[in-house]
């Protein structure tokens, strides 16, 4: 049985502020909300940073239609534990830890038993979600979150949180195909299409994992940033129809990270046979893919949505083991909404983070209630 009113409220005693959107236009402001008091199973964390993935513009302007009001974004959480419940054991007050795409799951079905509670129909997601009392799940930008201790993962001591907070949607989300598709072998040859939040990530996991890596962009300006910084090894310009046809045939697999719709015949043409396309992006419109691009040399197209929690801590350790990290512009809570702005205009590289941990108490001042 659903709690009633009174014990939501009950559960529900702790205050914290965050920045959320009222409505379709998407202004973020201050409000105050409540957290759930320390359950059993339960890890407090003091938020620090968090990063700004495009899915939060998405959805505090309700994009994709599935918007509940009011909306406090955030699914790339890194802070410090300040207090967890007498059932946890892997946690201690101070611990560096993150939340990523997920609070919450049934934490009893075959893909929650196998690891995989990103499959999990009953998968909670960090915000704009209904958990299991009936309410609504609110993101990281706010001050605190209390959080089960199966979605909580520990940040290696050599990570930074503010770089390694992207990791937690963006590395998870490379970083979880290239595991199950074979796509992490030393000396295979790994296309990574889009160079944005995403790409660049995938780039490093490539090397990280000794594979010889191809940016393929249609924007020719970012080819120095992509050999020269992000030392992959070759830039393909997918508009170049030279390029393209002398590179037919040459890639074990492609990480394709590209959320617009784009032809897909040239691309699936850079695999050999056998290889794997495996999209992370999200076209707003169906994609065309003729039949013969795939069938005829045996070629596979896949799709992947972010990651379990045993392969994101895995990731964070892998991660900080070869010095990977996201590329990122630390702001302030009160540039945010500029910030909202630049990402629309992809005017940033590559993730923009918000510095709550030093920036926030003038939003905690400001905040109003609903």
């Amino acid at each position: 049985m659903a709690p009633t009113a009174a014990e939501q409220g009950e559960q529900h005693a702790r205050k914290a502020v965050g920045l959320a959107a009222r409505d379709a236009a998407g202004h973020l402001s201050p409000l105050a909300i409540t957290r759930r008091n320390t359950g059993d199973d339960d890890v407090v964390i003091k938020i620090l940073y968090c990063g700004v993935c495009h899915s939060d513009l998405h959805s505090i302007k309700n994009d994709w239609k599935n918007a509940r009001y009011p909306m406090i974004p955030g699914h790339e959480i890194a802070g410090e534990v300040t207090e967890v419940g007498k059932n946890v054991s892997k946690y201690k007050a101070g611990d560096r830890v993150g939340v990523g795409c997920m609070v919450n799951s049934c934490r009893s079905c075959e893909s929650c038993n196998k690891g995989f509670e990103n499959h999990c129909p009953g998968m909670i997601l960090t915000y704009n979600s209904v958990d299991v009392d009936g309410t609504v799940s609110y993101g990281g930008y706010s001050s605190m979150v209390v959080v089960h201790e199966r979605f909580v993962v520990r940040f290696p001591d050599a990570m930074p949180l503010d770089k390694g907070a992207p990791l937690l949607c963006a590395g998870i989300t490379v970083y979880s195909p290239m595991k199950y598709h074979g796509l992490n072998v030393p000396g295979l040859h790994l296309g990574v299409l889009g160079l944005g939040g995403l790409g660049h990530v995938a780039v490093k996991f490539g090397k990280a994992f000794g594979m010889k890596v191809t940016v393929i962009s249609s924007s020719p300006g970012k080819k120095e940033e992509a050999l020269g910084r992000l030392g992959a090894d070759a830039f393909l310009v997918s508009k170049d129809a030279d390029e393209m046809k002398a590179a037919v045939s040459t890639m074990d697999g492609i990480i394709n990270t590209v959320s617009a719709n784009i032809p897909m015949t040239p691309l699936l043409g850079l695999l050999k046979p056998n290889g794997k396309m495996v999209m992370v992006g999200l076209p707003e419109k169906p994609i065309e893919v003729p039949p013969f691009a795939l069938v005829s040399t045996n070629k596979t197209l896949a799709g992947s949505l972010i990651g379990g929690m045993s392969d994101t801590q895995e990731m964070l350790d892998l991660a900080a083991k070869h010095g990977v990290t996201a590329d990122i512009e630390l702001i302030g809570a009160d540039y945010v909404n500029t910030a909202m702005e630049r990402l629309a205009k992809a005017d940033v590289r590559y993730r923009f983070v918000i510095d709550i941990g030093n920036t926030f108490d003038k939003a905690a001042a400001a905040a109003t209630t609903e």
